[in-house]
């Protein structure tokens, strides 16, 4: 919570206490090597007077590269929520505002850190570069620093979708992490200015009916995270050319259709193992791996971990 007041204080631009705080839910999630989340949601009072704020943070730890990290922290105010809901979590209220008696108004804090070892997968196969980003996903800035970012449209969008999913359990899981890439995505690029649409080095990403189209066939990798989709298969269930389909993934999402489902299966194998104690060989198989030799290799590849060892690590924990 202490992280909370932090950028709590920013949005309020003002100090702010831990006992001002009434806590109604909070959801965590802590994976080593992983993104490693909270998220809480606190309700707002009529004097409570606050702007929407972001903030990234770089911390670089020279001589313990396992150390570092990249944190993004938001506040978001003004949704309305009911707490008298039988779903996972309180969720928007459908009656008219004012008719429900449990429905609050709240103030929503994401606090997101994506560990070194994670952040990794993104700079494989690829020469050092001299991009701003660059330099922060491999850690080579020299010094630690703090920075408030504008809290963008997209960036809103995502944050709400995570507030919003209707999923719970393993499919809840590969959601959020999947759009915990892409809030990454959008920070970053913030960093080196906003890219307007008319922007795009594909022309026809202009067209935001083949935009949908590449979100799509995204929606279809998560849903398909056991049951890998081939290119053409995936092009033919969104209508667009393959070879579109291959370079608006890449604009649009900075990471290639394999890479980015590689990842997603991963970091879905990384919560399967740690948090639910599920068998190495359970996890190979609900992922569609034909051996588990071969499961085992790319888990190494993506994470640095063997997978009998996370399994280990979240047992001790439990």
């Amino acid at each position: 919570m202490l992280q909370d007041t932090d950028i709590l204080s920013r949005a309020f631009r003002r100090p702010v206490l831990q006992d001002e705080l009434m806590l109604v839910q909070q959801k965590t999630q802590d994976i080593p090597g992983s993104v490693r989340y909270v998220i809480s949601r606190y309700r707002k009072t009529s004097t409570w007077i606050l702007e929407d704020s972001a903030q990234l943070l770089y911390r670089v730890h020279r001589g313990q590269s396992r150390a570092n990290y990249l944190e993004l922290r938001y506040c978001i105010s003004g949704n309305q929520y009911c707490g008298n809901r039988q779903k996972p979590g309180n969720t928007l209220c459908s009656r008219t505002p004012g008719s429900c008696k449990d429905c609050m108004e709240t103030v929503d804090v994401f606090c997101f850190r994506y560990e070194a070892l994670h952040l990794q997968q993104f700079l494989k196969g690829r020469k050092p570069g001299h991009m701003p980003a660059d330099s922060i996903l491999d850690f080579r800035h020299p010094a630690s620093f703090a920075k408030e970012l504008p809290l963008c449209g997209r960036t809103r969008t995502v944050l709400e979708s995570i507030l919003q999913q209707p999923y719970s359990g393993s499919l809840e899981n590969i959601y959020i992490n999947a759009q915990l890439q892409m809030v990454l995505l959008y920070s970053l690029d913030c960093m080196v200015g906003e890219r307007d649409i008319d922007g795009f080095q594909c022309r026809f990403l202009a067209n935001e009916a083949d935009r949908e189209k590449i979100t799509l066939a995204r929606n279809l990798l998560l849903q398909h995270i056991g049951e890998p989709l081939t290119i053409k298969e995936l092009s033919r269930k969104v209508a667009i050319n393959e070879c579109y389909l291959k370079k608006g993934f890449k604009e649009m999402f900075g990471t290639t259709i394999f890479d980015f489902y590689q990842s997603q299966r991963m970091e879905h194998a990384r919560y399967l193992l740690y948090e639910k104690g599920a068998t190495v060989t359970d996890v190979s198989a609900l992922l569609g791996y034909s051996s588990i030799s071969h499961f085992s290799t790319a888990f190494k590849k993506h994470t640095g971990l063997k997978p009998c060892s996370l399994l280990l690590a979240g047992l001790k924990q439990a």
